[in-house]
């Protein structure tokens, strides 16, 4: 269980991220159109998972405009950032943003949370996810992970980026 702050205030998480060189956890998650997306069909890529809150709101948008400026020029990279966001918001804010060099991906039918160690577990976003940042190799093993202690905050980009 890891601690992180909102807004000063102590929450915790159901667990700890894997850690580094470890083998990432497998996933299933919604894409907008309710289509899966599932570990198995990223493998031999990069994949960026951006983990947050909510896409609606300040913090958790910006995460998802900059991955989607910066990802632009990544060669076999998939950034995907998950929420527990319903796939329909997820899509609409997408739609309204021009986000088009990254993926949404919803938790709602899944137990990405808890394989993670993500799912916040008390405080006010109880049942939701912390932030955080996974980077998952080619190989399926992780290269780098990030759980910002203060969820308000947003997750260092340069070295999520510069793990690839």
């Amino acid at each position: 269980m890891a601690e992180v702050t909102l807004g000063g205030n102590p929450v915790h998480t159901s667990g700890d991220l894997p850690t580094v060189g470890s083998a990432a956890p497998s996933f299933d998650l919604a894409a907008a159109d309710l289509s899966s997306i599932a570990s198995s069909d990223l493998a031999g890529k990069n994949v960026v998972l951006n983990i947050f809150p909510s896409v609606d709101t300040p913090t958790c948008a910006t995460s998802v405009r900059t991955f989607n400026e910066r990802a632009a020029g990544l060669d076999n990279t998939v950034v995907l950032c998950v929420s527990a966001d319903l796939p329909f918001a997820q899509g609409r804010f997408c739609g309204a943003e021009g986000i088009e060099n990254v993926k949404t991906a919803s938790t709602f039918k899944s137990t990405f949370g808890a394989d993670y160690g993500v799912t916040l577990v008390d405080g006010k976003l109880e049942g939701i996810l912390a932030r955080a940042v996974v980077v998952i190799g080619p190989d399926g093993n992780v290269k780098h992970t990030e759980m910002v202690s203060e969820i308000a905050q947003e997750p260092n980009y340069d070295a999520a980026l510069g793990s690839i």
